[in-house]
């Protein structure tokens, strides 16, 4: 394993990393995730992501049963959670609410997930998205008060503009609070023009790390999609039919068809390949993995195997591939 730092943090992060949205709770539970979560620490994985509203908190519950089963030394991994969109929110009054950044859910919402965890204190906490309705000195000021009272450890954003995040990090550097560390962005080889052309003088700028996630385009870039949508498959499931229509795209599985002789020269999968070209960005301090299945996983790792192989002769196939469907 490959270990980078997160940002301009002295966090040391593995190159990849295991996540748990859709899978955990909806189709792994807490014996698979143990077992998912043992093959990926043999690895060397040491962060795991999560989110406060994957699975309406049960996400959290079962990867801190997991923890608790597996009875790692707590310096040893690394957790992270994200907040947004809330999980108890029934009543229609406006301080229920959702999608809020404001001090009031935060400051609770750290709360939930500790308890959801079984932890003393969560490593990693991100703003899920932005919100336009609170003024960002209340996110900054409410994260830099839970990292204060010891209840996370670095804290950033997830799917925000440029344009917020240095909002966010002037309003801290001005009142000498903690700062943004990372950002969580979707970035594959469809998916590119926010970390590559947007974020660009954030890197340098305010020391931005990435902890990227959907390396494989919810599944496309594996290939498991180009005859349609297979039985089991993240894309069969209901509550993931928003994404059939870009799985399905005729242009982008092409596309794909055409990386297979890449993948192959290079003596790996597809999915290895398109893993192994995000860790290539020198920006990316981590690419979240998703797997249901400990083989699922173990390929997947096998992206490292790659990375140090991919050439700048391979990059340019691959550009000229994808890069005229990419987002």
């Amino acid at each position: 394993m490959h270990y980078n730092r997160l940002g301009r943090s002295g966090l040391q992060v593995s190159a990849l990393s295991l996540g748990s949205w859709v899978t955990y709770h909806n189709q792994v539970d807490v014996k698979a995730a143990v077992e998912l979560m043992a093959a990926a620490m043999d690895a060397g994985v040491n962060f795991f992501d999560n989110a406060e509203v994957y699975a309406l908190g049960a996400s959290e519950t079962v990867m801190g049963e997991a923890l608790r089963q597996l009875s790692w030394p707590r310096l040893n991994y690394i957790v992270s959670s994200k907040y947004f969109w809330g999980i108890d929110r029934e009543s229609s009054a406006p301080i229920n609410r959702k999608d809020t950044l404001n001090r009031k859910y935060l400051m609770q919402a750290i709360d939930g997930s500790l308890k959801r965890f079984g932890l003393d204190f969560i490593d990693l906490i991100y703003c899920h998205r932005p919100d336009p309705h609170t003024p960002i000195e209340e996110t900054v000021w409410a994260m830099h008060s839970i990292i204060e009272q010891g209840k996370a450890l670095y804290w950033g954003t997830s799917e925000w503009s440029a344009a917020d995040i240095r909002a966010a990090w002037e309003v801290a550097e001005r009142h000498h609070l903690h700062k943004p560390v990372m950002e969580q962005p979707q970035y594959n080889l469809l998916h590119r023009r926010r970390v590559e052309q947007e974020y660009a003088r954030l890197y340098e700028d305010c020391g931005l790390g990435l902890t990227t996630w959907s390396p494989l385009a919810s599944g496309l870039l594996s290939g498991k999609y180009r005859d349609g949508i297979p039985e089991g498959s993240r894309g069969a499931l209901p509550s993931m039919a928003f994404l059939r229509e870009g799985l399905t795209s005729p242009a982008r599985n092409a596309a794909v068809a055409q990386l297979e002789p890449i993948a192959q020269e290079l003596g790996g999968t597809l999915a290895q390949l398109a893993i192994a070209w995000v860790m290539k960005n020198p920006h990316v301090s981590t690419v979240i993995l998703g797997a249901s299945r400990v083989g699922q996983l173990q390929e997947n790792l096998g992206a490292l195997a790659l990375r140090d192989q991919l050439q700048a002769e391979h990059m340019a196939r691959i550009d000229a591939i994808c890069t005229p469907l990419a987002a």
